[in-house]
């Protein structure tokens, strides 16, 4: 039966010292960390090791409730699994523990104020680029794969595969696909 401790910020200017420190203080032995957006339970390498390094009766240690998950269904998503497969849930802000029928229900509660938060957070910027938009303040992003179409035209001619076209150009694949079917349907 093992500490395992999990943690996690959304972007590469934030720092996870302090969670490693709360994590490291509870006992946890092994410390699974990342920087990722917790929107999403895609794209998280470090949780998915982490799942997959769980065994039965270890129990899972974060600091808040959205280190975790950002989403209800994401959450409730990961907690069955975890009970499914006897690993605790230690979440050390918010004192609670899924061994007890209070800490379940506790982080239902929670999982829903924290999905809330984030469709708040969504609404106000949202918001916030409408708003620009009718100040003529607001342009998007830049196409930066349509201004390159004139060098991919070039690549393609000379015979390159569309992967090396994207690697050269420094765009995706999918970029590349785009902007050549642009070029047909306008063409």
């Amino acid at each position: 039966m093992a500490l395992v401790g999990y943690v996690r910020v959304s972007s590469l200017d934030q720092d996870t010292t302090t969670q490693l420190e709360r994590v490291t203080a509870a006992n946890c032995k092994k410390v699974f960390s990342e920087k990722e957006s917790g929107t999403s339970t895609k794209k998280r390498t470090a949780l998915a090791e982490c799942l997959d390094y769980l065994r039965d009766g270890d129990t899972l240690v974060i600091t808040k409730i959205d280190r975790l998950a950002r989403s209800a269904r994401d959450l409730h998503n990961l907690v069955h699994d975890l009970e499914q497969r006897h690993i605790g849930l230690l979440v050390l802000d918010q004192s609670i523990d899924t061994s007890t029928p209070h800490g379940r229900a506790f982080l239902g509660m929670l999982a829903t104020f924290a999905e809330f938060e984030t469709n708040i957070r969504k609404e106000r910027h949202l918001e916030g680029i409408a708003a620009a938009k009718t100040k003529g303040k607001y342009n998007g992003r830049k196409p930066t794969a349509q201004a390159k179409k004139a060098e991919i035209l070039a690549l393609l001619e000379q015979g390159l595969t569309k992967a090396a076209i994207a690697e050269q150009v420094g765009i995706s694949v999918a970029s590349v696909y785009n902007v050549l079917n642009r070029i047909k349907k306008a063409g």
